[in-house]
This record gives C-alpha cells, sequence and structure tokens, in this order.
C-alpha cells in the first residue's frame, strides 16, 4: 500500500502556526493586563503570518493609542512568549493592527443605526 507524502493534517501549516500564534499571544496579553492598565481588555481576532514565518500581522478588535503604545513597548516580550511556547525555528516579529473585518462590522452596524432612525 502506498502512503502519501503529504501530511496528515486537515488544514495547512500556515494556518495551524496562525492558530497556535493567536492562542499564545491571547494568553500573554492577558497576563500583561493585569500589569499594565493600558492594555485594558484586547481581543486578538487573527494572526496572518508571512510565508517565511519571520513577520506576522496580529489583528486585535479595537486598540486605541495607549494601548498601541504599550503592544510596542511590550513587543518584545510577547514575542519571548512565542519563542519560549512554539517549536518555530523563527518567532516572527509581531505587528499588531486593528482587524479591518471588525471596523467593517463597526460601519455597517452605524449604517443600520442610522436606516432604522430614518424609518422611524
Amino acid at each position: 500500500m502506498a502512503r502519501s507524502s503529504g501530511s496528515n493534517h486537515p488544514y495547512p501549516r500556515s494556518a495551524r502556526v496562525n492558530q497556535i500564534l493567536r492562542e499564545v499571544i491571547s494568553d500573554e496579553l492577558v497576563r500583561i493586563s493585569d500589569v499594565d492598565e493600558r492594555l485594558g481588555f484586547l481581543t486578538v481576532t487573527g494572526v496572518e503570518t508571512s510565508p517565511d514565518l519571520r513577520h506576522a500581522k496580529v489583528y486585535l478588535d479595537s486598540v486605541s493609542d495607549e494601548a498601541k503604545e504599550a503592544l510596542e513597548e511590550r513587543r518584545a516580550q510577547i514575542q519571548a512568549s512565542v519563542n519560549a511556547q512554539t517549536r518555530l525555528k523563527r518567532t516572527p516579529k509581531l505587528a499588531f493592527m486593528v482587524d479591518p473585518a471588525t471596523a467593517s462590522a463597526e460601519a455597517i452596524d452605524e449604517l443600520l443605526r442610522r436606516q432604522r432612525h430614518d424609518d422611524e
């Protein structure tokens, strides 16, 4: 019986890496937010790594200016946590940004509220 040379995973490696990074970063942000009030409550909505895994975009539900500053200050700490908790050859450089889907959803909600208000 011939054996497949592909992996037995139901989805590609990049998707698995993105999911692992999302979980590790989320946990680390919870720990850091206990110490740094500027972070408040952030939700990691997704992570997108580059094909070479050198860079990762971390999408958050919303980010205040204070939170952006805190994330940049704590980026090395978060990356160190990723390094310690994963078996990646390289730890990707993290870039934090607002999830465009969240911004779009908020704009749609506002349009629906206006439409409902105009109909009344």
